[in-house]
Order: structure tokens, then C-alpha cells, then sequence
């Protein structure tokens, strides 16, 4: 049942939007140039890898040595107004088609921290993970890793058609309210280095 969900809404939001999406997609281009998709490996179903695909909301710009900027020096007043409104996530849909991914379901960190997970927090890797999950709709980059992998594991645990439909209803007004976008005094969100430690730049 959920898996012909999935595909029915995302064929549906992608006929429905797609000359919206090839508008914003012209405008990544313009603004923040190519590639207008961002590609990243990240871990799907039990930890299997997967290439999550996004709409670029930072720029490539480089440091003396060659190095990317920090992301709050790459971040654009337009690439924050495609986070803020998640459109960025829009390309999601297709990963959701080929099976990578449902809609609702803990959101597909990077691979990195794998091996940083407790035995109990590894347990969100259960189900597939989603665009939209329990721990987005409860404060997003907002709160800690901690609290962001507890919502999860009690997703996993709880999981459900009609809570489902609970947390596509609250995303709606969570997204037109642009709450928890950013983790206080960081660009995005400070990378999982461990239950003890979150130092550094990282991806929400």
C-alpha cells in the first residue's frame, strides 16, 4: 500500500509541477550555475548506498588552496529561499519512483555516519528512508542529533498508513512556515560526529 502511494503521488506531483520545477531548474543554472542536480551517495534501506539527487541551492566557489568555502559562504540568498520553501527536494520525487526512497520515512544522511550510529539509532536504517519524516515535522535541523534520531527509531517502531498521512499533513504547514530550516548559528546543520560530539559543517 504505501509503495503504490509513493508512486501514484510522486508520477502526480511531477506531471502537476514539472513546468514549475523546469522554471527553478533554469534559474539554479543562471544563478548558481552547473550542474543544476546535486548528486551525493547516501545510505538507503539497511545502509544500502543510493545517489540521493537534489536541486543545487550552494555555489562551487574555492578557497586559495582549492578547497570548497564553508557552506554559509557558498549559500546564496536564492539557494536559501529554495531550502526555506524545500525546493531544493523537488528531483527527490524521482528517486522515490525508482524505489531509493519512499516519501515519508527518516531523511538519508550521508554515508559518513554510519559507523557513528548506536546500535539503537542504526535501527532508522529499518525502512526505507523518506523525503519528509517524524523527526522533520518535530524540528528539523532545530534539534539535536540525538533528539532528530530518537523521533526516528520511534518511527521505525511505530510506523503506520495514517501516521504517515499525519506527518504529510504537518510537513505542509511546517514547509509554509520555513520552521527549523537551520540548526541556531549554522548554515544548515553541524555534522554527526558521534552521540557525544557534532562538530562542523554538514548536510541536514
Amino acid at each position: 500500500m504505501k509503495r503504490l502511494f509513493d508512486l501514484t503521488v510522486s508520477l502526480v506531483l511531477l506531471v502537476v509541477f514539472s513546468p514549475i520545477f523546469i522554471i527553478i531548474a533554469l534559474m539554479v543554472k543562471v544563478k548558481l550555475g552547473s550542474p543544476v542536480l546535486f548528486r551525493q551517495q547516501r545510505p538507503g534501506l539497511f545502509g544500502k548506498p543510493f545517489y540521493l539527487y537534489k536541486l543545487r541551492s550552494m555555489t562551487n566557489e574555492k578557497d586559495q588552496k582549492g578547497q570548497l568555502l564553508p557552506d554559509y559562504e557558498r549559500l546564496t540568498p536564492f539557494g536559501q529561499f529554495l531550502r526555506k520553501y524545500s525546493l531544493d527536494e523537488f528531483p527527490q520525487l524521482i528517486n522515490v519512483i525508482k524505489g531509493d526512497i519512499s516519501i515519508v520515512g527518516p531523511r538519508p544522511l550521508l554515508m559518513d555516519y554510519l559507523p557513528l550510529y548506536s546500535k539503537r539509532q542504526s535501527k532508522r536504517h529499518n525502512v526505507k528512508p523518506g523525503i519528509t519524516g517524524w523527526a522533520q515535522v518535530n524540528g528539523r535541523n532545530a534539534i539535536s542529533w540525538e533528539e532528530k534520531f530518537e523521533l526516528d527509531v520511534w518511527y521505525v517502531n511505530n510506523r503506520s498508513f495514517f501516521l504517515d498521512m499525519k506527518i504529510l499533513y504537518l510537513t505542509v504547514f511546517k514547509v509554509a512556515a520555513s520552521e527549523g530550516i537551520n540548526q541556531p548559528g549554522n548554515a544548515t546543520m553541524e555534522s554527526f560526529k558521534g552521540s557525544n560530539s557534532t562538530v562542523g559543517g554538514g548536510h541536514g
